[in-house]
């Protein structure tokens, strides 16, 4: 074992010995001048490699915040200064990493932007930059960053979420399970909405790995972060402009490259702005089954915020809410909680009003049960030939027609509790508001 006086002068000698030299620097470079180093003559096998390791990460990786990004439980990284806080999805947590000063942690930050091709100094003081592992970083130096660099860092899961998996971290209820697989096989195309670090994305990764392997996925992305589950995706990513401003791809441009592949599904990783009506036209045309994600903080907010992207693309208010109600019909809402990241409703899209305008209307809420949509979800996933799921065949109370094969929303189905996990379920008889709650008037 050696001591950290002389692990930190160890490691200070390789690098300026690697530095020195002219080879790449790979593992196997790393370990020779690991070895090459007379102090190194004590160090055992593993000591010598973890000596390697570390100087691997301070040269070509993320330094002291290595271990963190390789954590699988860890969401997210912040660097303000010195100090670093950490998320594993039940809120941020501040950590003990030895990030050393305000001036490593700023070449800690120039050297990962330059990594992915980005530039980062005192003209351009910020950037956004997608490590090679996936990582996605945003870095702000002083002046901008009034106390010290801030380093914000979003890491991914090499490999997405099973529904199960979801299920057992109580992010879906068990009964809700499998009305979410019924809408990826009805081919109904939805939104997963919600706050940052709700999980949507998480989410989304885990639906598309519900989708038959016969199918082909088209991502359309401004930074990669879907990896679904599946024999057949391709990928496009938004490329932003080089040093002298030109050379830059938009999703807009790449929704309409995404319709000359033959997408069975057409996913938009986040939908933030005009490219809104190339994809609603994409739906329009054939293209059912597609995705994407949309920050709104309630179901309700969703169709102000498609109102606001679709006249960035041009798209008048009317003619808006026209293609929405054509081509979406299903929205999921996640937010965070204190226990975790949860589904918290399920809901449809549709028009209401002399004007058609797009409503959102509840088919699901977590501890509230069965919403009014629920019985028109059931009939669109039965119309497309799918067995509709149990929770949305549970009768509702107070129901006096007796069940009915033909009428999905109301066959027969397991005792009541199943709707909700244990309690009998009730009917929400109307949207929910922006804060969540149902609406109890009579609206239809």
């Amino acid at each position: 074992m050696t001591g950290p006086a002389l692990g930190d002068g160890l490691a200070a000698r390789v690098r300026q010995r690697i530095a020195a030299g002219s080879d790449p620097v790979t593992p196997a470079a790393i370990v020779s001048a690991v070895r090459a180093e007379p102090a190194a003559a004590v160090l055992g096998d593993t000591a010598l490699l973890r000596m390697a390791d570390r100087v691997h990460d301070e040269l070509v990786g993320a330094g002291p915040l290595a271990p963190l990004l390789a954590d699988p439980e860890v969401t997210d990284v912040l660097v303000n200064g010195t100090r670093v806080w950490v998320d594993r999805g039940r809120g941020l947590h501040q950590v003990a990493v030895p990030v050393g000063t305000v001036d490593e942690v700023r070449r800690l930050a120039q050297r990962l932007a330059a990594t992915a091709g980005r530039r980062l100094d005192d003209a351009s003081p910020y950037a956004d930059a997608r490590l090679a592992d996936g990582t996605r970083l945003h870095a702000v130096l002083p002046p901008v960053a009034t106390e010290g660099p801030y380093l914000s860092l979003r890491t991914f899961r090499q490999r997405p979420y099973t529904l199960d998996e979801l299920v057992r971290q109580n992010t879906v209820p068990r009964p809700v399970a499998p009305l979410l697989a019924a809408v990826v096989a009805a081919r109904l195309a939805y939104l997963v909405v919600g706050g940052t670090g709700s999980g949507k994305t998480t989410l989304l990764n885990t639906l598309l790995g519900l989708v038959p392997a016969t199918e082909r996925i088209v991502l359309v992305e401004d930074a990669a972060e879907l990896r679904p589950v599946h024999p057949h995706v391709v990928g496009l990513q938004a490329r932003t402009a080089n040093v002298e401003g030109s050379g830059a791809v938009g999703l807009t441009d790449l929704v309409r490259q995404a319709l000359r592949m033959r997408p069975d599904r057409l996913v938009v990783g986040e939908v933030r702005g005009g490219e809104v009506v190339d994809l609603l036209a994409a739906l329009n045309t054939g293209h059912d089954g597609g995705a994407g994600t949309l920050h709104a903080n309630a179901p309700a907010d969703v169709p102000a915020r498609l109102e606001a992207l679709g006249m960035l693309g041009g798209l008048p208010r009317a003619a808006l809410h026209a293609q929405v109600a054509a081509a979406l019909q299903v929205v999921f809402q996640l937010r965070r909680a204190p226990e975790g990241r949860v589904l918290e409703s399920v809901c449809l899209l549709l028009p209401e009003g002399p004007e058609r305008l797009v409503t959102v209307v509840p088919a699901w809420l977590r501890g509230r049960g069965l919403g009014l949509a629920a019985r028109a979800l059931g009939a669109l996933i039965h119309a497309r030939g799918v067995p509709v799921p149990p929770i949305l065949r549970t009768p509702w109370p107070g129901a006096t027609n007796p069940p009915s094969l033909d009428d999905p929303a109301s066959a027969s189905a397991p005792a009541p509790e199943a709707a909700t996990g244990g309690t009998e379920p009730q009917v929400i008889t109307g949207p929910v508001d922006p804060a969540g709650k149902p609406r109890t008037a009579g609206r239809g």
